[in-house]
């Protein structure tokens, strides 16, 4: 037999007391005065007969009872959200992803096959843009960015790091030996990421050049865009050897599209990251799109 709940009200204020520590923030997020907050959270109390929150110089902070059932208690608003969403949305549920254009179409569109698979009941609804996301006034519910890591609270995990190497593809040189050193790409066409960032440097075929040592070799000449994956399709179409992002060209790689012809390579300032509202991080749903990104990061491609 099921014990009498709480108010379903108490419980909420409670919880949003709880993450921010502080009456007045809970109100912002529940849209009521903090007066009303700090009265369904007394209710609360007076249901279970013990006290939640201990009033401290920077706020307030949780009794042990209180630390006790919060878990429980999140997993189980968690719960709810998701079977609303389950029971608005005809059995299938929607996550909005925001990914920068390049890689959503050269890594993460391969390989949404694989999340579909393991988790049926989820769709994704795929917004490709550069421009950066306010989770709090936007449909997205996840983001993948591109930078130094520096979000503001936004909940963030690194999914990889970038570096940048020379790829080709085999139908440039048809019918004429291949690269082999670097000094080859003395007369070939190269192609280029015409890109400067606000923070931190980008690469490009002089910083390259010179860490193998090559001179000799006419940068300034060459097809030029700012978008990493026409970068990329260039390449695959035989106009030229490009600096590819390693995340951009593994699967070119090894479906054998692009060649690698040096080790070199040369980490970037930038790496990619999963973010999104620290308010819904442990939410069912973003957690199980996070632990598939990264899991997905971790995995080696398939062999050409």
């Amino acid at each position: 037999m099921r014990r009498r709940l709480p108010p379903l009200n108490s419980l909420r204020a409670f919880e949003v007391v709880s993450r921010h520590e502080s009456f007045r923030a809970a109100a912002e997020e529940l849209h009521v005065t903090a007066a009303a907050v700090s009265q369904q959270v007394k209710t609360l109390e007076n249901h279970l007969g013990r006290k939640l929150l201990r009033r401290s110089s920077g706020g307030y902070s949780l009794t042990p009872d209180a630390l006790a059932g919060l878990p429980q208690l999140r997993d189980g608003f968690d719960q709810l959200s998701s079977a609303v969403a389950t029971m608005t949305s005809g059995g299938q549920r929607l996550l909005t992803v925001s990914a920068v254009p390049s890689l959503a179409a050269e890594w993460l569109v391969p390989r949404l096959h694989r999340f579909r698979k393991q988790y049926p009941a989820l769709d994704v609804l795929l917004h490709a843009s550069e421009e950066l996301v306010d989770f709090e006034h936007s449909q997205v519910d996840l983001g993948i960015r591109y930078g130094t890591g520096s979000y503001p609270g936004l909940a963030s995990e690194r999914l990889f790091v970038d570096e940048i190497f020379p790829v080709y593809s085999p139908r440039m040189l048809e019918g004429r030996a291949a690269l082999k050193n670097p000094s080859d790409l003395r007369g070939q066409p190269l192609i280029h990421t015409d890109w400067t960032p606000d923070r931190g440097h980008w690469p490009g075929w002089t910083d390259w050049l010179r860490a193998a040592g090559v001179t000799g070799i006419d940068v300034t000449k060459g097809l030029r865009s700012s978008d990493g994956a026409l970068v990329i399709q260039a390449a695959i179409g035989g106009q030229g050897v490009a600096l590819g992002s390693k995340a951009l060209v593994l699967e070119h790689l090894a479906a054998g599209r692009l060649i690698r012809p040096f080790k070199l390579s040369l980490l970037t300032d930038f790496a990619y990251y999963v973010v999104c509202a620290k308010a819904r991080a442990d939410e069912p749903d973003l957690r199980a799109i996070r632990t598939w990104l990264m899991a997905e990061a971790r995995r080696a491609p398939r062999t050409a």
